[in-house]
């Protein structure tokens, strides 16, 4: 029977599809297509932390300050060009009349000489490109009265000051052409550096804003003790001026005879003009706390930084230029150590910012968008340098 066994055909066992397997194949392929795109993609960027949020915010705001400074510069220079340009447009338009009078004084000549029968190099003369090549090539000025050859002169002499003023009016025009874009792109520049700022912060959690205020409040605290330091200096500085000022008028007082306490200046330096202009420009920056500031703005309703600083000093009878830029090359350079009210102390390494000092280690400046005309620890910001403007 084995033998019979061995000669059997074999059954042929067909697989029936399984749904079961083919759901578990498909979610395999799911699992691995996904597990291809995981690999692939990027990473999430990991949330910024609340210190480098503030950071963050800090140097837009810096940089809208800087492009502010960018934009006061182009504005003040758009101003210039097209006034530049009226002018030259009135003038030309002058010129050109003068021009019409010269050449209807040479028509009057060709009139007479058309009478007179001879038209011919007349009329070549009204159509030449220049009157006083024709007549040199004609040989006609020998034939030509004195009042004759005066109006071809004079008609000549207007003809190349007009068009010597046209092409610089187009030239201006280029200029006022470039200023007016350089001044449409930092308003653009700071538009969008304002508008990040307030974006990162939009995206704060109540939370994350509170923790973002304890850190303004910790920087303000530190800003307030180095102000408090020098306040303490100054204090120091003034009680030894004083001291050093009665000292001297006691040991003077035997020869001259003068014991008047009021005869010293107080700080032992000649600064009595400067102290009387420095009190009208604080007495106006005080009238200012309280104004928003706006970007761009020279009052009187609002400021930028550099805008409260020129109008200030403008109330004592000084001119500032508009931007920082300009602003710390005029005057006297100062140390911090040296400060006196009225100076104008500039942050930052780009110069993008300046407010009045007025003593004790605190200014009156106009902050950022947001935020209006107030008094500050000048530690508050990096400081720059600081001038004496008069």
């Amino acid at each position: 029977m084995p033998a019979l066994a061995s000669h059997r055909k074999p059954r042929s066992r067909t697989a029936k599809p399984s749904h079961a397997v083919g759901f578990t194949t498909a979610a395999l392929a799911g699992v691995t297509l996904l597990s291809t795109q995981s690999a692939t993609a990027a990473p999430a960027e990991p949330k910024p932390s609340i210190e480098e949020v503030q950071k963050k915010v800090d140097d837009l705001y810096r940089q809208a300050g800087s492009a502010t400074q960018e934009y006061n510069k182009a504005k003040e220079a758009t101003a210039e060009k097209r006034q530049e340009v009226d002018q030259l447009l009135d003038q030309a338009a002058k010129r050109t009349e003068k021009l019409n009078e010269s050449r209807r004084a040479l028509g009057n000549y060709a009139a007479a000489q058309y009478r007179t029968g001879s038209v011919t190099p007349t009329a070549a003369l009204m159509f030449a490109d220049s009157p006083q090549a024709y007549f040199d090539q004609t040989q006609l000025m020998d034939r030509m009265t004195d009042q004759q050859r005066t109006a071809v002169a004079e008609y000549e002499t207007e003809r190349a000051a007009a068009a010597k003023q046209r092409a610089e009016a187009t030239k201006r025009l280029e200029s006022l052409t470039d200023s007016q874009e350089a001044l449409r792109t930092s308003k653009q520049t700071v538009q969008t550096k304002l508008a990040e700022a307030r974006t990162l912060l939009s995206k704060l959690t109540a939370e994350e804003k509170a923790r973002l205020a304890a850190i303004e409040r910790k920087r303000e605290e530190e800003a307030r003790r180095k102000a408090e330091a020098k306040a303490e200096a100054e204090a120091e500085a003034r009680a030894r001026a004083e001291a050093e000022r009665q000292r001297e008028e006691r040991e003077t007082a035997p020869d001259t005879g003068t014991t008047d306490p009021g005869t010293g200046t107080g700080t032992g330096t000649d600064d009595g003009t400067y102290a009387a202009k420095a009190d009208k420009v604080l007495a106006f920056a005080r009238d200012q706390i309280g104004k928003p500031y706006v970007w761009g703005a020279t009052g009187p309703s609002s400021y930028d930084c550099s805008g409260l600083t020129a109008a200030a000093w403008k109330a004592a009878g000084v001119d500032l230029p508009r931007t920082t830029w300009d602003q710390v090359k005029v005057g006297t350079r100062v140390a911090t150590a040296d400060l006196l009210p009225g100076d104008l102390v500039f942050f930052y390494d780009d110069i993008s910012h300046v407010g009045i000092y007025i003593g004790d280690g605190k200014m009156i400046h106009a902050p950022k968008p947001g935020a209006n005309v107030r008094e500050e620890s000048i530690f508050y910001m990096p400081i720059y340098g600081s001038v004496r403007p008069a």
